[in-house]
């Protein structure tokens, strides 16, 4: 793919353009990452690219804004002419851009370590907002005003989180002051929007970062107030000696680092109908009677609410339902955990029940023993026996079907 970008630049550059990849792509090489994706930036013109490209540019994907898709290879490529933003829309798109020089580009741009260009003819980093030394630092910084560039785009606030646990970088301060200010303008994002940043943040190498990041920037009681309202749900402490609901979710994600959707999802929410099912007897011990049932009427309303597929609701909620089930493994008939095993569901279930006794009381002895049946099982062929007879081999025999 990068040799691919590399001829589009040369092509443009030997046309007498200026050309350089731009963007996320730069801050990958630099930290000695494969890019997933190269765009490129170019002081060409939207209608220059598509004459100089013809065959191979398809089209404007965003006249508004200057973009145009060239394919090279197997490839696409984004090829943006060098622009200025003007206003804002929505608080996320620009009202309207003017085309300009690569340094009034870079200073549109969301973040420092996002604002950096690269010469690969020449070889040559183009910095004109010291990104390069943020990334030596480890530092998300906003690039001029931090309050401005998420008014620009509220969405911002979110990819500064992301990236943050993503790349184990910090949040500068003014950055992070000005996301704690704003977070509030987060609703004004769809829902899709959100939901793609959160799986991003969710699935990265530190989850439970994620998460405290969410909560101390504000924007967790907005975008999930669900799971902001565990917060001082206190626990039994007999089973749950780390604390209140939210401290035992969070260190439940801490056992998890680029987890799958679905499994960092169920640990998300496994435990959010306990603040509606609370309750003390007369002895005054906590109860959280059907938490499980609530909890996972919860969890498919949050998931609608952020347009995650039917397919991924389904499984969170049988993971979330069914969570408390793993403590009566000791009393099932061999039958009945022989059906858990089979559930298309159970790895998840499994590892969920692992991390969540982790995350509590510590004992894995219903773990291990599942692991040890689920083996037991395997080897003996009997998961899934073979069918005695078929609906074909009546029809062999003579039978004709109804």
């Amino acid at each position: 793919m990068r040799e691919e970008a590399i001829g589009i630049v040369h092509r443009l550059q030997k046309a007498g353009y200026t050309a350089f990849f731009a963007g996320g792509c730069v801050r990958d090489i630099l930290l000695k990452k494969e890019p997933h994706d190269i765009d490129i930036a170019t002081s060409a013109t939207p209608e220059e690219v598509q004459q100089l490209f013809k065959d191979k540019a398809t089209g404007l994907i965003g006249k508004a804004f200057g973009v145009v898709r060239v394919r090279s290879g197997q490839h696409f490529f984004e090829v943006a002419t060098f622009r200025t933003d003007i206003g804002s829309e929505g608080g996320r798109w620009p009202a309207a851009v003017r085309f300009s020089t690569p340094k009034e580009d870079a200073f549109r741009r969301d973040f420092t370590i996002n604002g950096i260009f690269y010469d690969p003819i020449a070889d040559q980093i183009i910095d004109y907002v010291q990104g390069t030394e943020d990334i030596e630092k480890k530092i998300i910084r906003a690039i001029g005003d931090p309050k401005k560039r998420f008014e620009e785009d509220h969405l911002r606030m979110l990819r500064a989180i992301r990236f943050a646990v993503q790349l184990s970088f910090r949040i500068e301060e003014n950055t992070w002051n000005a996301i704690r200010q704003s977070a509030q303008a987060i609703s004004n994002i769809s829902a899709e929007r959100i939901r793609e940043e959160l799986d991003k943040i969710f699935c990265s190498p530190d989850p439970a970062r994620g998460l405290d990041l969410l909560d101390q920037s504000n924007l967790l009681a907005v975008i999930l107030p669900e799971i902001y309202r565990c917060h001082g749900v206190e626990q039994p402490k007999d089973f749950h000696p780390e604390g209140d609901v939210f401290n035992h979710i969070r260190l439940v994600l801490s056992h998890l680092s680029n987890p799958s959707l679905e499994l960092v999802l169920s640990a998300l929410f496994h435990d959010v109908g306990k603040p509606q099912t609370f309750s003390r007897d007369k002895e005054g011990n906590i109860h959280f009677y059907g938490h499980e049932i609530v909890g996972a009427k919860i969890a498919e309303n949050i998931m609608t609410r952020l347009r995650y597929s039917r397919d991924t609701i389904k499984k969170v909620v049988e993971c979330v339902k069914n969570h408390m089930t793993f403590k009566d493994v000791p009393k099932m008939k061999k039958a009945t955990v022989k059906k858990l095993i089979l559930k298309p569901t159970f790895p998840i279930e499994l590892e969920l029940h692992r991390i969540d006794c982790l995350s509590s009381h510590g004992n894995l002895s219903i773990y291990n023993f599942l692991n040890q049946v689920k083996e037991a099982y395997s080897t003996e062929a009997s998961l899934s026996p073979p069918k005695l007879i078929t609906g074909y081999d009546l029809i062999a025999m003579g039978l004709q079907p109804r």
